[in-house]
């Protein structure tokens, strides 16, 4: 098992490693005083592992309270985090309790918000099962839902009490899901570490996955750390973001995140190279990354479709949005956009 500890206003410890979800209860309870856990978690991954994070967290004398929701991006809504809030004052969870989050991205908001919102906040801890939430959802404390007007929409900062990463769990993703997850993780090179870049370009990610996904910890942590709120550095995590979520929307949610990011990342690469935002090859370098991880690269929507909905998206503030822009491998920058450019900047995307 590897530690990685992340400097947020409240620090906490990313556990990585195979076999973490039989010690969940030992390590959960080196980092809250909870006796009773809502375990919350979705439809699909419950027969898979919530039976066994149960048995782990009874036998350090927890007592466990399993929750399924209808897996999907399409049910992170205000009805299921509604569910959710139901079920935990059904059963009589107080203050004093700890929510945990079992499962991918959308378990890991879903749970999040509840907890930072249930009796005005009560512990919480991610147990990601996902490449993709374990790379980049689970760490950081952004908790949110949908709104059918756009992608979280609607949530809050509440940073868990520690993240749990059975790296073993991988092993049962589908191979598109774990794409996802290698989305996310190129996009980490690409903004903040050339180096790491390379790496990924010439190794396996699945052979080295508790390697590759402490790189991807450290990276996080460290932006992190040194911008809790996004009000600054944090925005270069956007990086295919804005796109990203666009297409996200466009498709009614059936494009998956990781692979409407590799595709965003695509666009927002091209855009900036031909805008002179961009440094020159690094539309190359993004291409050849998706290439090599069997992520899309095309967009099948317009212009104007693209820019109807990152016009609606959380980044923007008043009449401007931040986009983000690779100035070369290994740095990225923000830069602001009014709505004409951004129109101009989906425009030369396509």
């Amino acid at each position: 098992m590897e530690t990685v500890m992340v400097q947020a206003s409240t620090p906490y410890p990313v556990y990585i490693g195979g076999g973490l979800l039989d010690r969940g209860g030992e390590l959960l309870s080196r980092h809250t005083a909870a006796r009773r856990c809502a375990v919350i978690t979705d439809d699909t991954v419950c027969p898979l592992y919530g039976p066994r994070l149960c048995r782990a967290l009874e036998a350090a004398g927890l007592s466990p309270a399993l929750y399924a929701f209808p897996a999907g991006e399409r049910h992170k809504t205000l009805a299921t985090y509604g569910d959710i809030l139901h079920f935990l004052a059904e059963s009589r969870f107080t203050r004093g309790d700890c929510v945990v989050a079992l499962g991918g991205g959308v378990a890991g908001d879903m749970a999040g918000f509840a907890a930072a919102t249930y009796q005005r906040g009560v512990d919480f801890v991610q147990v990601p099962t996902t490449f993709l939430a374990a790379a980049d959802a689970s760490v950081g404390g952004k908790t949110a839902v949908d709104l059918p007007a756009g992608k979280n929409l609607v949530g809050a900062f509440w940073q868990p009490k520690a993240v749990l990463c059975d790296t073993d769990t991988f092993s049962t993703l589908p191979e598109d899901a774990f794409r996802d997850g290698a989305a996310e993780t190129l996009k980490h090179g690409l903004i903040a570490d050339e180096s790491f870049f390379r790496f990924l370009m010439e190794a396996d990610m699945r052979e080295n996955i508790d390697k590759v996904v402490r790189r991807d910890v450290e990276l996080k942590a460290a932006v992190v750390a040194e911008d809790e709120r996004e009000q600054g550095r944090r925005k270069i995590l956007n990086f295919g973001h804005t796109l990203g979520h666009a297409i996200e929307k466009c498709s009614g949610y059936r494009t998956s995140h990781g692979h409407a990011v590799a595709t965003g990342m695509v666009l927002a690469a091209r855009a900036a190279e031909a805008l002179g935002y961009g440094g020159k090859g690094t539309l190359a370098a993004v291409l050849a990354a998706c290439e090599r991880y069997g992520l899309p690269t095309a967009c099948p929507y317009s212009a104007g479709e693209l820019y109807a909905a990152a016009a609606g998206d959380k980044k923007r503030s008043g009449d401007h949005i931040d986009v983000v822009v690779l100035r070369e491998v290994g740095r990225a920058e923000t830069v602001r956009l009014d709505m004409e450019g951004l129109r101009a900047f989906t425009e030369a995307a396509l």
